[in-house]
């Protein structure tokens, strides 16, 4: 396989950042999936295509755009009607669900190489990321395995809570630098430590 180069890597200071009096309250990395693929079902085909990805990754996504599955080393969710993102630790799921998902179904998508996957993880979590984002980050309102996608500043990023702690963002590679660099100053008053 071809290695992956990370965009964050003239900017990606591992170590302690911030206001660090209280501690690190957040930790910031790049996560590096082995697969991110989107999956579009043809209108009427929502169920068969649910199904499909049910076979192949074993978590089973609802109809609900937001709705999400998580397991060990990969993730499921909806993120807009008929549309799904699947995570997975492991290289190749693309091709797997390619070969199970005709194109009668729908279609596959592999964004491996063209998203980047970040983490933050933390007891401010929800505030650094309030801070970037018009949304709702409690527990009530996005509970753990919930997607969303949105912007911020014309930034498309796809964002799961994978933990009662922790949020996964998805965001174009292309803008991935710029988007990290303003991820960390959204954090500094918090104090973070990058993995």
């Amino acid at each position: 396989m071809v290695e992956i180069v990370s965009p964050l890597e003239p900017v990606y200071r591992r170590g302690a950042h911030g206001d660090r009096d209280g501690g690190s309250a957040v930790t910031l990395c790049e996560t590096q999936p082995g697969s991110i693929v989107q999956l579009a079902s043809w209108p009427g085909r929502e169920d068969a295509m649910r199904a499909a990805i049910k076979s192949v990754t074993g978590l089973e996504p609802t109809a609900a755009p937001g709705a999400g599955m998580i397991e060990e080393s990969r993730s499921v969710f909806g993120f807009a009607p008929g549309r799904w993102l699947v995570v997975d630790q492991a290289e190749g799921i693309g091709e797997t669900l390619r070969e199970k998902i005709g194109i009668d179904l729908g279609t596959v998508c592999d964004l491996s190489h063209g998203r980047t996957a970040l983490s933050i993880e933390g007891g401010s979590a929800e505030r650094v990321l309030s801070k970037l984002f018009a949304l709702d980050f409690s527990a009530a309102s996005f509970p753990v395995g919930q997607a969303k996608s949105t912007t911020h500043h014309d930034v498309f990023t796809l964002i799961q809570r994978t933990g009662a702690d922790r949020f996964e963002l998805y965001v174009y590679r292309s803008f991935a630098r710029s988007f990290w660099r303003l991820l960390c100053t959204s954090a500094e008053e918090f104090g973070f430590t990058v993995e």
